[in-house]
């Protein structure tokens, strides 16, 4: 249990550090159609973005371990402390210094992660019924037919929180897929496997949303929906489809744990905005 915890800050970390590379290589990138694939190959150029990636890449597999040994509500909760990294990279990074309230919301998600860690039971089932990857399959197709339907439809900060959500929907997706998924090897059994897919799916549309939000609109809304989508629902669901639970009569501490910590990283979103470059503000409504 204490290296999953381990591998769940570790996450953390490292989608911490990532987000601010991130948020400061779409600001750079050219502006294009909403949602477009391409935006990810011009991204990729980008040393701040790879860099980026490279930390998402190292948190995923880290998330992974530890959601091999902790309930998904522990894991998504220590994983959504990545705003309090982004809070404490700001400063070196942004040129962004954080006030006492905010170092105040670092305390407190730091709290509110101690009792989930106090409070964590064993993990439910690993194995589960077909019907459950097929389900995560189809509502990743349908998180991503909506993106790309509401990047046509949506305009302003309708559309960045709206993405903002789907992206989190879509690592929310990836989190369960990684969780149902037990059979890594041999490579036919993964294959076969819809849930494989939906990791897939979810992953690449998410990360799509999430970059096309980061360009275009408030750092600060797309990051707040993405803690909120890709914590609280996938939560909900490890414990109501999953059967993970607390430690016996440590419902109340869990339940404080995660609500402390889910609200203290919303307070600290907007440390993900990064200050325009000179010469590279833009004209209002872009």
């Amino acid at each position: 249990m204490i290296l999953g915890l381990l591998g769940a800050i570790a996450a953390a970390v490292c989608f911490g550090l990532g987000s601010v590379l991130q948020a400061l290589a779409a600001r750079r990138a050219p502006t294009g159609p909403a949602a477009d694939p391409r935006l990810l190959v011009r991204l990729a150029g980008q040393l701040p973005f790879a860099a980026g990636l490279a930390l998402d890449v190292a948190g995923f597999l880290a998330e992974l371990g530890s959601l091999r040994t902790l309930p998904l509500f522990v894991v998504q909760a220590v994983v959504s402390a990545e705003l309090a990294v982004t809070a404490i990279a700001a400063g070196p990074i942004l040129k962004i210094r954080p006030t006492r309230r905010e170092w105040t919301a670092v305390a407190a998600v730091c709290a509110g992660l101690c009792l989930l860690g106090l409070s964590a039971g064993r993990e439910g089932p690993a194995r589960t019924g077909t019907a459950l990857h097929w389900a995560l399959l189809a509502a990743a197709l349908l998180m991503a037919a909506a993106g790309f339907a509401l990047a046509r439809l949506a305009r302003g900060a309708a559309m960045t929180i709206a993405l903002g959500l789907l992206g989190g929907l879509g690592f929310g997706i990836v989190a369960l897929a990684a969780r149902v998924v037990t059979d890594l090897w041999p490579p036919q059994e993964l294959l076969t496997d819809p849930a494989a897919y939906a990791l897939a799916i979810g992953g690449l549309a998410g990360f799509l949303f999430y970059a096309t939000a980061l360009q275009r609109g408030s750092v600060t809304s797309t990051v707040a929906a993405l803690v909120v989508a890709q914590t609280a629902v996938p939560a909900a669901l490890g414990i109501w489809l999953l059967g993970d639970h607390s430690r016996p009569g440590w419902e109340p501490a869990a339940v404080l744990g995660f609500a402390v910590a889910l609200a203290a990283t919303l307070t600290l979103a907007r440390f993900g905005e990064p200050e325009p470059e000179p010469g590279t503000e833009r004209p209002a409504g872009t």
